[in-house]
């Protein structure tokens, strides 16, 4: 009658979730009538305010932008990926001298925001003779932030496993890197993709923060097309757009680790029924 985590509810108990639900619904949906009423009542939804989707000089504008939020992104999860996997097996190590200034690293760009390590690597580091430029500032800031929260997440995941695994795999004469990579990897990955793609979500939208220096990626370009007057000033237009062009990839983002998450329980449904399917195999060729 009861759950892992709290008991299963009665009656009442349904009955009352069920009316918070339904209270919750009404209201929700309310909320999202009344910014709606909003915006037609402000003419929002007047086409002179949507005029500037037609004009292909705008639309081919619009998707480099777009390609420049994409390749910050996917360089900067590549990044952050290496970084959080070098720097927690860092922190798993068993020598001090290289698991405490791994451990100083991640904590540090941790505790450092996003914007200011933007900020720093764009126009501090010039200052000390390193120019990086508006795009690898971005990508070195992803990177930075999110390398060190993936290697705590990367940590957490490695560290979650039976003990009692890494023991019989040691009692069978594997190496300590034979057994993180054949043992304890495979299943702490499968164990951290939900968060890992979570944190990948964050890192996507965290590229927005480019715009701070001029980065020219979606939102630099949905400020500036917000404001020409010859398009009527369509900022509420071009931000909802906007808003559903970086709801699109996150979506995109959560089907491809839920497509992967499937595809490995897949294939280690098979390799379990594998064994049991080839004695079966052998007696009927022996008949």
């Amino acid at each position: 009658m009861s759950s892992v985590l709290f008991d299963t509810p009665g009656p009442r108990a349904r009955a009352r979730n069920r009316l918070i639900s339904i209270i919750s619904t009404i209201v929700v949906l309310a909320l999202l009538g009344y910014v709606v009423l909003r915006f037609y009542s402000t003419g929002q939804f007047d086409a002179s305010k949507w005029e500037w989707l037609l004009y292909e000089q705008i639309q081919i504008e619009l998707l480099g932008a777009l390609w420049n939020t994409v390749r910050a992104f996917l360089m900067g999860a590549l990044f952050a990926l290496v970084f959080g996997a070098v720097f927690a097996l860092g922190r798993l190590s068993d020598h001090s001298w290289i698991r405490v200034p791994c451990g100083f690293v991640v904590e540090l760009f941790r505790a450092i925001p996003l914007v200011v390590l933007i900020f720093f690597l764009y126009y501090a580091a010039p200052s000390l003779g390193v120019n990086f430029g508006q795009y690898w500032s971005v990508v070195l800031g992803l990177t930075l932030y999110n390398g060190s929260v993936l290697a705590e997440t990367f940590r957490a995941g490695v560290t979650a496993l039976p003990k009692g695994q890494t023991e019989a795999a040691y009692s069978i004469g594997m190496r300590k890197n034979q057994v993180m990579r054949t043992v304890v990897l495979p299943q702490a990955v499968r164990m951290m993709l939900p968060a890992i793609i979570s944190q990948l979500v964050v890192l996507l939208k965290d590229s927005a923060l480019g715009f701070l220096i001029t980065y020219q990626e979606l939102l630099y370009y949905a400020r500036y097309l917000g404001g020409i007057p010859t398009l009527d000033r369509p900022i509420i237009p071009v931000s909802l757009v906007v808003a559903a062009i970086y709801i699109s990839m996150c979506l995109l983002l959560t089907w491809f680790a839920t497509y992967l998450d499937r595809r490995n329980r897949r294939t280690k449904k098979t390799r379990q029924l594998a064994p049991a399917a080839k004695p079966l195999a052998e007696t009927a060729a022996g008949d």
